[in-house]
């Protein structure tokens, strides 16, 4: 067991910090202090000792330098199991310190400030703090150290159970907490400066999350999960009801937010497993929701609806006709809310702006590292588009295949989709041959009695082969989007002008694996 005798107290966050060191001082613990939290502690009237006082040595250079002292870390460091600490440390005129309580400079916090300059941020790196915190967890078989203003009353309460003392293993539990605390600090300043030297993939990195929650099951109900966001980012993932969300809910909550947000406004994804089951924009989120479901709707039982826009009544209406697990949205209507609250197991989640809400790397891991890129959120111009057949397309038409390629990209590879002019038709998704894509996505639109006859075609990558030509030309649709850069790109664009087709090539390619 340790004995808490002395504390060292020095924090930025002063939550409950006068309720604890008044507990502290009520047990007859010597509190040593520094700056604004001697000043709190003071103000309460908290016996309290000033650390230059306890070192002899003053605070200088504006408060850098106040317990970077032999009394301080030698008191924090030394290991009163060791008779030759013991022995150096009486001679030096050092006694132990058994408890620090120490949270550090808000640095993300004020890099976070929109008009926040360099030098801002670097008097907000703590120095001083980290180095007590690491001295204290390092010599944890003698010291307990707190950093977190929740462990306040676990730790008052321990201490009050053992009459004045906190078991090693309790303390060790704190130690580790402060090394992670620390870890992410670190981290912080690093993605900091490296986002200022625009290093996009140092040599080295670090990434800081903090545990936003607990997740009811992993992709299977046997696996644990968790919810993490970067320091940086503060998730809007809130929900605003429903039931605890899964490993596998959150995946298709985000993929049909960032279907709708690169989208334009009312528009709506469906999404299941990660792919969607349709898409649309109409003149309001109604219209636009009929259009989504109409593609699949026995594949959208059971989805995940993303909208760029408000939803109202009538929309919360429809969409509570049959199943689903969730929406995600910009807002709801009181009445919208009403209606969802009928059903309490819907997953609601608004998310304020939709298009300023996109991060910016995706992250993946793999069992023997981390795959790190740029999100695929670059989109072309109808100005940017290769027309390669001998017809051509119209302003319709454009518009047509601008909608199909900024769907396909979506779609799981080998991707196809069918469309009009603002909503899918049919999606031929994840197959491991392109025609088996051309296929399905044909056969999907027929099973649901829609034609695509006259349709917009959009393929995430080149045609390899002309017989997926031969396949959508078979079924009637009118028009090709595809990246090109095939080695038989002359078969191909000659399959088209044999079918009468349009086709354009974008110069780039969109596979999502």
């Amino acid at each position: 067991m340790i004995e808490i005798k002395r504390a060292l107290v020095s924090v930025s966050d002063k939550a409950g910090i006068t309720e604890i060191c008044s507990f502290l001082a009520k047990n007859g613990v010597e509190i040593l202090s520094t700056g604004g939290t001697y000043d709190a502690l003071s103000k309460e009237g908290i016996p309290v000792k000033k650390v230059d006082e306890f070192t002899g040595f003053p605070e200088i250079l504006h408060g850098r330098v106040k317990t970077l002292h032999p009394k301080i870390h030698g008191g924090l460091l030394g290991d009163t199991t060791n008779p030759d600490h013991v022995k150096q440390m009486e001679s030096n005129g050092i006694v132990p310190i058994t408890l620090v309580i120490v949270n550090l400079y808000p640095f993300v916090k004020t890099v976070m400030k929109p008009d926040v300059t360099l030098e801002d941020a670097i008097e907000n790196i703590d120095i001083g703090g980290p180095s007590m915190l690491r001295s204290a967890a390092k010599n944890h078989k003698n010291v307990v150290v707190l950093t977190d203003p929740k462990d306040y009353e676990s730790f008052q309460t321990e201490f009050t159970t053992n009459k004045g003392k906190v078991s090693r293993e309790t303390a060790f539990q704190y130690a580790a907490k402060v090394f992670s605390e620390t870890a992410s600090y670190d981290s912080a300043i690093s993605t900091f400066f490296n986002k200022k030297l625009d290093i996009k993939y140092p040599d080295k990195i670090t990434l800081a999350f903090n545990k936003k929650q607990k997740l009811r099951y992993g992709e299977n109900p046997h696996q644990d999960a968790a919810f993490y966001e970067p320091l940086f980012i503060k998730s809007q993932f809130e929900a605003l009801q429903g039931k605890e969300l899964s490993f596998n809910n959150m995946l298709d909550f985000d993929a049909a937010f960032h279907v709708a947000s690169l989208l334009p406004k009312n528009a709506v994804s469906i999404v299941k497993h990660l792919n969607p089951c349709g898409i649309a924009f109409g003149e309001t989120v109604l219209e636009s929701f009929e259009l989504a479901r109409k593609t699949d709707p026995i594949s959208a039982f059971g989805g995940i609806i993303g909208i760029h826009g408000r939803v109202e009544k009538e929309s919360a209406e429809e969409i509570t006709k049959n199943f689903v697990e969730g929406v995600i949205a910009e807002s709801f209507s009181d009445e919208a809310l009403e209606i969802f609250s009928k059903k309490p197991n819907i997953r609601l989640i608004p998310i304020a702006k939709f298009d300023e809400a996109l991060d910016e790397l995706d992250l993946r891991s793999l069992h023997h590292g981390l795959l790190i890129q740029n999100r695929d959120y670059d989109l072309i111009t109808k100005d940017k588009l290769k027309i390669v057949s001998k017809k051509q397309p119209t302003a319709d038409d454009l518009e047509g295949l601008m909608f199909a390629w900024n769907c396909v990209k979506f779609i799981k590879s080998n991707a196809i989709v069918y469309t009009d002019q603002n909503s899918t038709l049919g999606i031929g998704a994840g197959q491991m041959s392109r025609v088996d894509s051309v296929e399905l996505g044909a056969m999907k639109a027929q099973k649901v009695g829609l034609s695509v006859v006259g349709s917009y075609v959009g393929s995430d990558a080149f045609f390899p082969f002309r017989d997926g030509i031969d396949a959508i030309a078979k079924v009637g649709a009118k028009a090709i989007i595809q990246p090109g850069g095939s080695i038989r790109d002359e078969e191909v664009i000659q399959a088209a002008d044999e079918h009468g087709l349009i086709m354009v090539f974008t110069g780039m390619r969109h596979f999502r694996h």
